[in-house]
């Protein structure tokens, strides 16, 4: 009796053994999934941003980790619902500013003037926009500061209901973008030939109903363009040739005079 009862102790012990050491076995921890690095698009010369399409990829994909609406890339690269997009495609993401550029401020926001205006529509409200001649390179705009032509302003919404693209022109004001239903928006200047930001080129603003927004974006004239302005003949040191004339004219009557005086004398 004693004997069935120490091997019943002896088996119970060994199950409790046994299953403390299951219990307490480390487990491998899954590997973390790994996920294809997205290539980071940089604007070109020309301010575009191009994506160059990687295999495995989708429009849904590149919308997601570029943020740029699917819709829009859609418009940007005349894709239809139904186009397919294949590796080493080239893709439009929008405009930006020229590669290889340092970091640069972002752009000035003015204050609303203290002029009173009107009363803006529900739901909608105004950009107004400046792409100016930084000459002095600090990134702060002052009333003398031109506005610069030949570029141009991008404004899309962020659910690609709005897309709008402007050629910046000369002049002194801003370039105001009425009646834009409230909601948030990617602002982006792309400058002309010749010119170097002085601050950030692509600029992204929430819009509210009655708002009547300021952007104030730089840019200055670089170094060849300075030197070809430079070569160029002053227009102050030319000659008239209405003078010329004239100096003609009084001589011929000078001379006329002359002649009839000595045939008086005769």
């Amino acid at each position: 009796m004693d004997k069935k009862i120490e091997i019943r102790h002896i088996f119970v012990g060994a199950l409790v053994a046994l299953a403390f050491l299951l219990t307490n076995m480390p487990t491998q921890a899954a590997p973390n999934p790994q996920h294809t690095a997205f290539p980071t698009p940089t604007p070109g010369p020309d301010g575009r941003i191009i994506y160059i399409v990687q295999s495995g990829d989708t429009l849904w994909r590149v919308s997601a980790v570029s943020g740029v609406p699917i819709d829009e890339i859609r418009r940007l690269n005349n894709l239809g619902e139904n186009d397919v997009i294949q590796p080493g495609q080239e893709l439009l993401l929008g405009l930006g500013g020229p590669s290889g550029q340092e970091p640069t401020p972002v752009p000035q926001i003015s204050p609303t003037p203290s002029e009173p205006t009107p009363t803006a529509e529900i739901g909608v409200g105004t950009l107004c926009i400046i792409l100016y001649d930084d000459a002095n390179g600090d990134a702060i705009r002052q009333e003398e500061e031109p506005s610069v032509p030949g570029g141009a302003i991008s404004i899309s919404s962020r659910d690609g209901s709005v897309s709008i693209t402007e050629d910046t022109v000369g002049g002194s004001e801003h370039q105001c973008f009425e009646n834009l239903k409230e909601g948030d928006y990617n602002i982006t200047v792309a400058i002309p030939e010749g010119y170097n930001a002085t601050t950030i080129l692509n600029y992204p603003i929430t819009l509210n109903a009655g708002d009547e927004t300021y952007l104030d974006f730089g840019a200055q004239k670089n170094s060849e363009t300075l030197a070809e302005e430079a070569t160029l003949p002053a227009e102050s040191g030319k000659k008239s040739p209405v003078m010329g004339i004239v100096g003609g004219i009084l001589m011929l009557l000078g001379l006329g005079l002359g002649v009839y005086a000595w045939v008086v004398r005769k």
